[in-house]
């Protein structure tokens, strides 16, 4: 066996009811003194006591799905003109990879705190769109030097919210089953995050405030994103981002609709993977342990339920094509991705869809 494997350097803080005293600690170990908090009006509740321990000069709150361009040069402007010297970025993957964008043109670091399951935080990766085209690429200097994990900030996360952005987290690792890149200590770690996802799953989704759930879920999410960012993105990542840039389609919602239909095409192609995903449902197979998971939790079903045109499916089929890695288990043509776009599209139950 030989492989080679690259650990991203960062500090994980798991401090629960006490996020505002642990990204304190980690501001002062970077030596900021002029902290730009990042986060969406809808965050700002959430940050307000953390921005009373730390130095904060700008409370930047202009946070767009999809990191649109425009929104990311306003903010790197901002950051610039204040004099930032830490990032502290409060919510979800929008708002993280806000910052992102501003590290990656400032080299400013991140202190990222979660407030969904979306796993950004974790990865070196970072994405902006334009023009309806949605562009990533992989930096290091934009993945947070420290990443703070408060199960209390997810308590109030409604449950389908919830639901969409822990399959988002799921998607993560079924890619890292099979990327560019995987190796086994990402399949090991994959297979660990959707055991913890789908226990922590299960429980949230019957009482969204259920701490011990969330910490299950915040365990799971960011070992898939450790899994991710060293696997690489694969099929299902590059449907997700040529969708969610086209159609400015729901970030999380979108990877929960997609991910059964990925993973039907290409388990049958990706045996080890395949077990390793089954094992972790404890499921005869991997199809069938996912798609009982999301019948407990009456997942998102269908792209035309969150903005997606029908005629939209020939429109994305050549991007996507481009953007999917050569070495993709199952061998990508025409016909089977339209296939599989049309069952995403209409909502059609991936067990039935092959």
């Amino acid at each position: 066996m030989r492989f080679t494997h690259e650990t991203l350097p960062q500090r994980v803080v798991f401090a629960p009811g006490d996020a505002p005293y642990a990204v304190a600690n980690e501001v002062a170990a970077l030596n900021g003194s002029k902290v730009m908090l990042l986060a969406s009006e809808r965050e700002v509740a959430l940050a307000d006591p953390i921005a009373d321990r730390i130095p904060v000069v700008l409370l930047h709150d202009e946070v767009v799905m999809h990191v649109p361009a425009d929104v990311a040069a306003r903010a790197r402007d901002t950051a610039m003109a204040t004099g930032a010297d830490v990032l502290v970025c409060v919510g979800g993957g929008s708002t993280t990879g806000l910052a992102k964008a501003v590290a990656l043109a400032s080299g400013l670091p991140i202190v990222a705190v979660p407030t969904t399951y979306a796993g950004s935080e974790a990865t070196n990766v970072w994405g902006l769109t334009e023009g309806g085209t949605k562009t990533t690429g992989v930096d290091a200097a934009v993945l947070p030097r420290s990443i703070v994990y408060d199960a209390h900030l997810l308590s109030t996360l409604p449950g389908e919210s919830a639901v969409a952005s822990g399959l988002n987290a799921m998607a993560h690792c079924v890619d890292s089953m099979w990327g560019p890149r995987a190796d086994p200590i990402d399949r090991a770690f994959a297979g660990e995050g959707i055991r913890g996802l789908a226990t922590g799953l299960r429980r949230v989704a019957a009482d969204p405030a259920d701490v011990g759930g969330i910490e299950q879920m915040l365990y799971g999410a960011y070992l898939a994103a450790v899994a991710f960012a060293s696997a690489g993105s694969g099929m299902h990542h590059k449907i997700c981002h040529v969708l969610g840039g086209m159609f400015d389609l729901p970030h999380a919602e979108t990877h929960s609709v997609v991910l059964p239909h990925v993973l039907a095409f290409n388990a049958p192609n990706a045996p080890e993977g395949e077990r390793r995903i089954a094992a972790a449902f404890d499921a005869d197979t991997a199809v069938e342990g996912l798609a009982a998971l999301r019948d407990e939790l009456n997942a998102p079903g269908a792209l035309r339920d969150h903005g997606m045109p029908e005629a939209g499916i020939a429109d994305a089929l050549a991007p996507i094509k481009k953007a999917i890695p050569a070495d993709n288990p199952t061998p990508v043509t025409d016909e089977n991705l339209t296939t599989l776009l049309e069952a995403a599209w209409s909502g059609l139950d991936d067990r039935r869809s092959r």
